[in-house]
């Protein structure tokens, strides 16, 4: 049974069409990249995945549970209890400027009671351990490199042990050399048996570290298969054109 149900999801902003009937499964521990142009559904389907933005239509399916339903009214405690199973990076990293790296980290579970102040502040250490980060616990964000800050934004995901990981754009603020430490870190959570949704506009990455690659158009999945399928074989035209293009301006 599929980890993470996606069943057409709708999303319209006034009279704008953004999302137009997006379904789609994972499994336990693949990891996802979304590709496609500016504007065609991809960070308005994380936020949906993430209870930031509420569907028009459609269902979200966890492990077997419905957490989404169009047409349910949910209490603002239920959406808060839904949005748990998701984790989000965001493009710009959003860290509490007024707090240090380990209280970043830990500051949700802490919130949320999810151990003791022993127990978190260990899980917090351990997970910027993982992150490469031993030496800066205690320093603020704007001390940080933007590489740093997203691994602190990783981390800080991660906390709240999710069953889905997301990442919107995660090395889009970045430099290059910053970038590939950022993707680094991301390739490595793939090998922790991790489920993993990364919107992404490096190819390399896509191809390398994701099973299933969906490219979105005009907000409607226009095509879905492995990188082979997708970066050598691509049968849509749309997608055709679209890698073109990325190849021509890089």
């Amino acid at each position: 049974m599929a980890l993470l149900e996606v069943k057409n999801i709708k999303k319209d902003f006034g009279k704008v069409q953004v999302l137009k009937g997006v379904s789609f499964s994972l499994e336990k521990g693949q990891v996802l990249a979304i590709i496609g142009s500016s504007g065609s559904g991809k960070t308005t389907l994380l936020r949906c995945l993430n209870f930031l933005e509420t569907p028009d239509e459609g269902e979200i399916i966890v492990d077997g549970k419905q957490l989404f339903a169009a047409g349910t009214k949910y209490t603002d405690d239920q959406i808060r209890e839904n949005r748990l199973h998701f984790g989000l990076v965001f493009q710009n990293f959003n860290l509490f400027p007024q707090y240090n790296v380990l209280k970043n980290v830990t500051l949700a579970p802490t919130l949320l009671q999810k151990g003791t102040p022993e127990e978190l502040d260990a899980l917090g250490k351990r997970l910027l351990e993982q992150m490469g980060l031993s030496n800066k616990i205690n320093a603020y964000p704007c001390e940080l490199s933007g590489g740093q800050q997203q691994r602190v934004a990783i981390a800080r995901a991660w906390a709240m042990h999710p069953e889905v990981l997301c990442f919107d754009e995660p090395t889009s603020a970045l430099d290059p050399e910053l970038t590939g430490e950022v993707l680094r870190v991301i390739k490595g959570l793939k090998g922790e048996d991790r489920t993993m949704i990364v919107v992404t506009h490096e190819m390399d990455f896509a191809k390398s570290v994701a099973d299933v690659v969906i490219y979105m158009a005009d907000g409607v999945i226009e095509e879905i298969g492995t990188p082979e399928e997708i970066f050598e074989h691509p049968k849509s035209e749309k997608t055709r054109a679209f890698l073109h293009g990325f190849q021509e301006a890089f």
